[in-house]
């Protein structure tokens, strides 16, 4: 029986699988806006969706997606398991594997997407954990292909609180994919140390530099992509004035975007709040892809389940 392929994180691609992942994704997308529909690759399969935290777009994706490729998608929500209250994570890994034919999980707790794929037989997929968010992160590097034809030679600048799951994934996708990745964050708001050793690691292979630093202008600096993230994110709402207070002279705005290439586009990945993290000039402006990016969690996430599953196209 072939080893089953879980995607916890953003490293479990190499180059060569992120780059045929996007080659799907394109094919899936262009076919899906020229005919409306695409190949029922998954009739009859069905995805299985945990959710210990809310979504909109994690949600809408992986559901629309199976369904457009002729397929199931049941979501199964805190109050549906209770998962390592009610019932053990094992256990539910086991029952649920033994009739879905593929998993998703957005949790809390990284070690929880790591037990559901220890004790599944089929796929798992990391839709979002407290370490890593590697699925918006194949829907972001998708948006840079379209915009930028490529990724040699660009650098993207982040902007804002280092230390989550979009930071992480961007970062070690960046080393992977031969991009420069510049990290702007306070004193204390820094990455996971363990991920910036990682990324550094692959990024000497692939001869990139990431760069951490207090300086948000110098994280932008000669940028093609320009990256920022909300202050407060679920789990943060407590520290909320405290945030609100420090990462103001992070906030991306045309004055901090002037520091960035002229062609430099803008993202983030959603929720968005206008006036904190980003100005509405730069968000509503031209420069900004966040509406394609969002989109393209539905085309890359096509191609990754059909990675996951064997299905070449």
């Amino acid at each position: 029986m072939k080893t089953k392929h879980d995607f916890l994180s953003i490293t479990d691609l190499s180059a060569k699988e992120i780059l045929g992942i996007f080659t799907m994704a394109l094919k899936l997308k262009k076919e899906f806006k020229g005919k409306g529909s695409n190949k029922g690759f998954f009739k009859g399969k069905t995805l299985a969706m945990i959710f210990e935290k809310p979504s909109l777009r994690t949600r809408i994706s992986f559901e629309a997606e199976m369904t457009q490729l002729g397929g199931h998608a049941i979501y199964l929500g805190p109050a549906d398991i209770g998962m390592g209250k009610r019932e053990l994570i094992s256990d539910i890994a086991k029952v649920i594997s033994s009739m879905a034919d593929i998993i998703m999980a957005r949790v809390f707790s990284h070690r929880t997407v790591e037990e559901l794929a220890a004790n599944s037989i089929v796929p798992v997929i990391n839709g979002l954990s407290d370490l890593e968010h590697p699925c918006q992160i194949l829907a972001d590097l998708l948006t840079i292909l379209e915009v930028k034809g490529g990724f040699d030679g660009l650098t993207i600048g982040y902007v804002g609180d280092g230390e989550n799951n979009v930071t992480h994934s961007l970062c070690l996708a960046s080393a992977i994919l031969g991009i420069n990745f510049n990290c702007g964050s306070p004193k204390g708001y820094f990455m996971n140390k363990d991920v910036v050793a990682k990324a550094k690691i692959i990024a000497k292979k692939t001869g990139v530099k990431i760069l951490e630093t207090i300086s948000p202008q110098d994280a932008v600096k000669g940028a093609d992509v320009v990256y920022t993230d909300t202050w407060i994110s679920m789990g943060d709402e407590a520290e909320k004035e405290k945030r609100l207070k420090i990462f103001r002279p992070y906030q991306v705005n045309e004055k901090l975007m002037s520091f960035a290439k002229k062609d430099a586009i803008f993202m983030h990945d959603l929720p968005a709040y206008r006036g904190n993290e980003v100005s509405v000039e730069v968000i509503d402006g031209p420069q900004s892809v966040v509406f394609q990016q969002a989109e393209n969690r539905l085309h890359a996430q096509k191609a990754l389940i059909l990675f996951l599953k064997g299905i070449k196209i």
